[in-house]
């Protein structure tokens, strides 16, 4: 079956993810099996966020694969005692498939943990927040606190040039 829902809320991390009712296609194939039914397919959206270097907006196309078995509901509990997590467990709803903790868990390990604008991002400039990628030869003349005293010296005459004048 192919659809195109609305994406639901929450669906990404901190930095980058499909935002709250934009679209999402899902591809998806429903098998019965002995335990319950099982869903495999794929979900493809666009995640939007921005880049861990310099804060402009990226765009990221998610295509992520979908894999997750729905048990029915007396079968649920022989799962639990077989050793599966209780959270691990997806469990049928009467005649419906609850598919949104599955496309959140499928989406959310696509999507880049650092997302990038480019891969060579430069970033930000460190003293006054500039992007690099717009001025490249961006910088900022900068004196080493420890020889700051000796740059006061520079302009001062010496001591033994006053001496060979007189």
């Amino acid at each position: 079956m192919t659809r195109t829902v609305p994406a639901p809320a929450d669906l990404g991390t901190a930095v980058i993810g499909i935002p709250e009712g934009s679209d999402l296609e899902l591809d998806l194939r429903l098998e019965a099996v002995m335990e319950g039914v099982l869903v495999t397919g794929s979900v493809r959206g666009r995640a939007v966020g921005e880049c861990a270097r310099c804060l402009t907006e990226v765009v990221d196309e998610v295509d992520a694969p979908l894999q997750e078995l729905y048990v029915y509901p007396e079968r649920a509990a022989a799962a639990v005692e077989a050793g599966d997590d209780d959270e691990d467990v997806r469990e049928l709803e009467g005649d419906l498939v609850g598919l949104e903790p599955a496309l959140r868990d499928a989406v959310v390990t696509v999507l880049p943990f650092r997302p990038l604008c480019t891969p060579d991002c430069p970033g930000l400039c460190v003293e006054c927040g500039a992007r690099l990628a717009d001025d490249p030869d961006h910088a900022h003349e900068t004196t080493d606190p420890r020889w700051a005293a000796l740059q006061g010296l520079l302009g001062a005459p010496s001591t033994h040039d006053d001496e060979r004048e007189g």
